[in-house]
C-alpha cells in the first residue's frame, strides 16, 4: 500500500452537547498529512469537505468516534464512520482505563503545547459570527491533536499529570492496520460511504 492518506479533524458546534442530534456544525477543521496543510470549512461549507474525508484512508481525532463523527452524520449523506478511524481517547482509555481531557494530555506530555480557547468561547464567537476565530481555534486544537498523536505513535506513550503535580506515563498503542484497506486502495482510493 502507497502511504496513506490519513485526515486529522476537529469540530466545533452550536447548542447543548448532550443533544447530538440538533447541534449546529459551525466549523470543521482537517490537517491533510499527504498535503501538509490544514484547511477549515464552515457550516456553509461542508459539501466541499465531503469529498476529502471520501478519499482519506484513516480519520484521527480525539473523542471523535463518539463526538465528531455522529454529528457530522446528520449532515452528510452517508455514514463517515465506514471510513477507518483512530480514535486516541479511546486507545488511551484502552490502556489507561480513564478518560482524560485533551489539554491535560497535551500540557503534561508536549512542551509548550495546549488549547487557544475552550468550546464555550467558540460559541460565543459563533453568536457574534466571528467565524474565522473559530476556524483558527479549530485549527489550533487539530494542530494539538496532531503533535499529541505524533508523540505517542513515534514513543508508544504520553504523560498526564497526578493530584501531587508529578508526570506520570501513560503507555498508548496507536498502529493501525491498513490491510483492510487494500480492496479500497485497488478501487481508486474512495471510501464507499454513501448508500448505493
Amino acid at each position: 500500500m502507497e502511504d496513506p492518506k490519513e485526515i486529522v479533524l476537529d469540530i466545533e458546534t452550536y447548542g447543548d452537547i448532550n443533544d447530538k442530534e440538533n447541534l449546529t456544525v459551525t466549523v470543521v477543521s482537517i490537517y491533510e498529512y499527504d498535503e501538509d496543510r490544514y484547511r477549515s470549512f464552515d457550516e456553509n461549507e461542508l459539501g466541499d469537505l465531503w469529498p476529502v474525508l471520501e478519499q482519506a484512508d484513516l480519520l484521527i481525532g480525539y473523542n471523535s468516534k463518539h463526538f465528531d463523527v455522529p454529528v457530522l452524520n446528520n449532515f452528510y449523506a452517508g455514514d463517515l464512520s465506514q471510513i477507518p478511524h483512530l480514535d486516541l481517547l479511546e486507545r488511551i482509555k484502552e490502556s489507561s482505563g480513564n478518560r482524560y481531557k485533551l489539554d491535560d494530555i497535551a500540557q503534561a506530555t508536549l512542551e509548550g503545547v495546549e488549547k487557544s480557547a475552550d468550546g464555550m468561547k467558540a460559541m460565543e464567537w459563533y453568536e457574534e459570527d466571528e467565524i474565522e476565530k473559530i476556524k483558527d481555534y479549530c485549527e489550533q486544537d487539530v494542530k494539538v491533536t496532531k503533535e499529541v498523536y505524533e508523540f505517542g505513535h513515534d514513543n508508544k506513550m504520553l504523560y498526564k499529570e497526578n493530584l501531587k503535580g508529578d508526570l506520570e506515563p501513560i503507555s498508548v498503542d496507536f498502529e493501525f492496520e491498513y490491510e483492510d484497506q487494500q480492496e479500497v486502495q485497488e478501487e481508486g482510493n474512495m471510501n464507499m460511504t454513501l448508500p448505493i
